[in-house]
């Protein structure tokens, strides 16, 4: 069921990726949609035409002027993209919904921080961490553009989704093997969703303030591996501080 739980999302975000991307395809270039109007449909001289498309369903028009308006896909390519839309969004949501169940419920048995060399793990956790973050981020930074570029909208909220879940997952890893003891699943797996949903929002915020949305930038690749760093080290100070007056902290 565990296994059930992560597929689900990583296959509906994947298809989902795909989807945008073919949907994209089959609309109207976004650099230039009137000539691709003039070059599939149209008469071969005369003014821009004016293109409207729409994501659900997909569908799109170009008006070449005198009340002379033409489909640009056709309704049986309407109609698959529309139902295969449909039943990617439903994965999708399944999968959020399922990952979502995993922030709650048993937290299973606890590890002991018996013999344990915590100042170590702590260090590991925090430099090894950073430098998968760093590479992780960077690699994700390059993918932003594609999605984004070919997926338009959809693929830009779909790489967000994604973004976010690599990066939970990662940090939950990470917890796993190189975090706070004691601990449980349930607790790493808290802190990593906390922790890939922090990244991603100072990584969004900072790409904003800078003007350059939506795009990412290689530097924030290091603005990842800091923020990391901080917030791990956060998590490590509030779980010696829980150790050491659990009675308070209850």
């Amino acid at each position: 069921m565990a296994a059930l739980k992560r597929w689900a999302l990583a296959a509906g975000l994947v298809l989902g990726l795909i989807w945008s991307v073919v949907a994209s395809a089959s609309m109207p270039s976004w650099w230039d949609p009137s000539e691709s109007c003039f070059k599939k449909l149209g008469p071969t001289v005369g003014p821009d035409a004016t293109v409207h498309t729409s994501w659900f369903p997909p569908s799109a028009t170009c008006d070449f002027g005198n009340g002379d308006v033409r489909d640009y896909l056709s309704t049986t390519q309407s109609v698959i993209l529309s139902i295969t839309g449909l039943a990617v969004l439903a994965l999708v949501a399944a999968g959020i919904i399922l990952t979502l169940r995993t922030l709650k419920g048993d937290p299973g048995p606890t590890r002991s921080a018996d013999g344990a060399d915590l100042g170590r793990r702590h260090r590991n956790h925090l430099l090894y961490g950073a430098l998968d973050v760093l590479v992780l981020v960077a690699v994700l930074s390059a993918v932003n553009v594609a999605a984004i570029v070919f997926g338009e909208i959809i693929g830009g909220v779909l790489f967000a989704v994604t973004t976010v879940t690599a990066l939970g997952t990662l940090a939950t890893i990470l917890d796993r093997h190189t975090g706070p003891l004691p601990s449980t699943a349930l607790a790493s797996r808290r802190r990593g969703a906390a922790t890939g949903a922090i990244l991603f929002s100072v990584i969004f915020v900072a790409t904003a303030l800078t003007g350059q949305l939506p795009f990412f930038r290689l530097w924030a690749a290091p603005l990842a591996a800091i923020t990391y760093a901080v917030v791990v080290h956060i998590q490590w100070t509030k779980a010696a501080t829980h150790q050491s007056h659990p009675a308070s902290a209850q």
